[in-house]
């Protein structure tokens, strides 16, 4: 007798929210009777998950599924999707370039995604692009009550208002979009009964949450109460919406974390305007400020565009001054790379060489301070949550409140637990580290 099970391929690319989803979109597809597989090669369905951040996303995509073309070849009925940001963003550009895709979704209509595998297994090409009124979340199953990993994420906020002349978020995501708190309590607490310890709260505008009267400092502090979830993060947060309520949970709610990602893109005052990001390089400092008198020990993270149409020395010079006072222990910088459709796209673009060597100079910097920070840490005690095997024998991996992979001698038992161990050397992106 067939079995009427069905195998699924999915690829990942970009952010945590792109994770959640895809974890979303497979407990769609397990409800239609799919199974998860490692390979392409195994798979009825081939489905990409995309993120339009990046460079050459777009390309990167269509290189991806030019790899599929064997495959599909091989076996006509091989279905092959493309979701996320990129499909939002390309739409039928894809099934132009690309006439081997079956489907096509935007990141707003996952829900709907079974249905359209069940066109497409008919022949049917499917486009689904749209911000449909109904809330995705309100259609997607809750999956199995299968044993989670310690650490989860927990999307509570989707889309973005701010409009950034960068960013292609808003036209990809749509506008912001808070779930309802009582529905994110619910599914906290059931990860939390399959093992969860750990809850990273997602959003592209995290900080920016209100669903009636819930602010995310509120839900926070509820969530704080849920006994067996010992740890709460959060991101990625904008300045504009870091609210006094929410500075204070920092200093009051001991499951909060001392890891603050806050991106400020640039330290010029004239690049901030350019970007439209609504606040100043003084703006965000003292919202740094502001945090570090309620949480001392703090370790902050940024996002860094090098390189924005309009930038010069003197801008560049700014954001160096910028990072050199707040010595950010984890930050991410890239040259600006124009997205179609943006309103920075069709401006007057800074010399490539130029962009290039500001990069190698703000990096330098940055990594300067990870490492200083990360040398701080040796000879503390630290808890860390353990995640996971290691690669050496008797090795175990976990992250610490700082965030910092840190591995240790441990065994299987430790998966799961919050472990005090000493740190005693660091690595380029790790601590190492001993039980005591």
């Amino acid at each position: 007798m067939m079995s009427n099970t069905k195998n699924l391929y999915i690829k990942t690319y970009g952010c945590q929210m792109n994770v959640y989803d895809s974890e979303r979109m497979v407990d769609a597809m397990a409800a239609d009777g799919y199974t998860t597989v490692d390979s392409p090669e195994a798979a009825d369905m081939i489905l990409l998950n995309t993120c339009h951040i990046r460079e050459k996303a777009a390309e990167k995509i269509y290189s991806e599924l030019g790899r599929y073309r064997p495959l599909k070849e091989a076996n006509p009925d091989l279905k092959i999707g493309v979701a996320g940001c990129v499909a939002q963003a390309e739409g039928e550009e894809i099934m132009i370039r690309q006439p081997m895709v079956d489907l096509v979704v935007g990141p707003q209509a996952y829900h709907r995604l079974p249905a359209m595998a069940k066109k497409a297994g008919n022949g049917v090409k499917v486009l689904d692009t749209e911000f449909p009124e109904e809330d995705k979340f309100d259609f997607l199953p809750r999956g199995t009550k299968a044993r989670r990993a310690p650490v989860a994420f927990l999307t509570v906020q989707e889309g973005c208002d701010k409009f950034c002349a960068f960013c292609v978020v808003p036209y990809t995501r749509g506008a912001e979009v808070s779930r309802p708190a009582e529905r994110l309590l619910v599914e906290a607490r059931d990860l939390v009964e399959r093992g969860v310890v750990e809850i990273s709260l997602l959003g592209q505008n995290v900080n920016a949450y209100l669903a009636d009267d819930w602010t995310l400092a509120r839900l926070i502090r509820e969530l704080a109460k849920i006994d067996g979830l010992d740890r709460i993060r959060y991101m990625t947060s904008h300045p504009n919406d870091m609210g006094e309520d929410l500075i204070e949970v920092h200093g009051d709610v001991e499951k909060l974390m001392p890891y603050l990602h806050l991106p400020v893109q640039s330290g010029s005052d004239k690049v901030l305007k350019a970007m439209n990001r609504k606040h100043t390089a003084e703006d965000y400092l003292k919202v740094l400020e502001r945090i570090r008198a309620v949480r001392p020990d703090i370790m902050l993270s940024g996002d860094f565009i090098v390189g924005f149409p309009g930038e010069d020395e003197a801008d560049f010079r700014a954001t160096m001054d910028l990072c050199k006072e707040v010595r950010y222990g984890q930050a991410y910088s890239f040259k600006y790379s124009p997205r179609p459709g943006t309103p920075a796209a069709n401006r007057s673009h800074v010399d490539e060489g130029v962009k290039t060597e500001r990069l190698h100079r703000l990096q330098a910097l940055l990594t300067s301070h990870q490492v200083e920070l990360q040398d701080s840490m040796v000879g503390r005690t630290l808890p860390v949550l353990v995640e996971k095997r290691g690669r050496e024998a008797g090795q175990v991996i976990g992250k610490s409140p700082y965030l910092h992979a840190t591995h240790f001698l441990g065994d299987a038992s430790d998966i799961g637990k919050i472990v005090n161990v000493k740190v005693i050397a660091t690595e380029r992106n790790s601590l190492s580290a001993q039980k005591v």
